[in-house]
């Protein structure tokens, strides 16, 4: 998933994934939209960020 990339945090969202092109200072998404995934996901170990893009640092 490509989405823009905001000069703002997504507020409410925390993430310390700091390989993602989305992560902000502060273990902030700057994403502009976020999708987590799968649909029928039963436990935290489950789910994904659909949006991570590895940094390209």
């Amino acid at each position: 998933m490509r989405v823009e990339k905001t000069n703002k945090p997504l507020n409410g969202v925390k993430c310390v994934v700091n390989t993602c092109h989305y992560y902000a200072q502060g273990d902030y998404c700057s994403a502009a939209q976020i999708e987590i995934q799968p649909r029928n996901a039963s436990s935290t170990e489950e789910t994904d960020c659909a949006t991570f893009s590895p940094s390209l640092k």
